[in-house]
């Protein structure tokens, strides 16, 4: 019997990183997950992960820290001594600001943990895949829209997220190895309450064609499939997750 592939999922503890988790888990990965600081949540996440069958591991780690990036690959070693996936999912929007208003600070937090925080991963997960595995990264639609009014930091940091794609397709495809994002658009998660617009989904559905907000669980279906051999010759690819905005 093949062995199960081996996933790391950073920032799995809640949203899309959550759901995530548990869809790789039904489809037949043992799971490696950070998360940020909630132990309660990721306790829940793990339960409803392992209802799937499969190893599943939850470490606390900040991806924004080289400490916690290493600490992370180190218990995927550890556990399972292979790697075949990785998905760069943890991200922060940081406060609300025009671009006047932001400071050093900000863009420093948000680059450190949306954007070099995911390379370095990319970078740890390359010398543990060899000849073949797949990596999905969480970019944004505000990648392309800009983020003005409310987080250019953070549209910029999607925005290098793209062209990480991009290039690191390039480069890891004669090594077997797949390099995807997905982009998602107006999600109902609680990533809008944590930089203090709540009801953001809601005040801004208008301008989304299907006339609703998308689900933790529609974006991770994408993520999986990216994943998955179904999408074998899929790289490079940036794909809306957004009902068409």
């Amino acid at each position: 019997m093949a062995a199960r592939k081996v996933v790391l999922i950073t920032g799995g503890g809640r949203g899309i990183g959550a759901a995530s988790v548990a869809l790789a888990a039904k489809a037949g990965w043992d799971v490696v997950f950070t998360y940020a600081g909630n132990a309660e949540r990721a306790k829940t996440t793990e339960a409803a992960a392992r209802a799937h069958g499969g190893e599943v591991l939850a470490v606390r780690a900040d991806v924004g820290d080289p400490a916690g990036i290493a600490a992370s690959f180190a218990a995927v070693d550890d556990r399972f001594g292979r790697l075949d996936g990785l998905v760069n999912n943890a991200g922060i929007t940081g406060p609300k600001a025009t671009l006047a208003d932001s400071t050093d600070a900000i863009w420093d937090r948000v680059l450190r943990v949306n954007l070099i925080g995911a390379a370095a991963c990319c970078r740890e997960a390359l010398k543990r895949m060899g000849r073949g595995g797949a990596i999905v990264n969480v970019s944004s639609r505000a990648s392309t829209l800009g983020g003005a009014g409310e987080w250019i930091h953070y549209a910029a940091s999607k925005g290098g997220m793209d062209s990480l794609t991009i290039g690191l397709a390039k480069e890891a495809g004669p090594l077997g190895i797949r390099v995807n994002a997905i982009s998602p658009g107006l999600i109902e998660t609680e990533l809008h309450a944590a930089a203090g617009m709540p009801d953001r989904v809601a005040q801004m559905v208008g301008g989304v064609p299907l006339g609703r907000g998308g689900t933790a669980e529609e974006v991770a279906e994408a993520v999986i499939w990216l994943l998955s051999d179904a999408a074998r010759y899929v790289s490079a690819a940036i794909i809306p997750v957004a009902g068409g905005r």
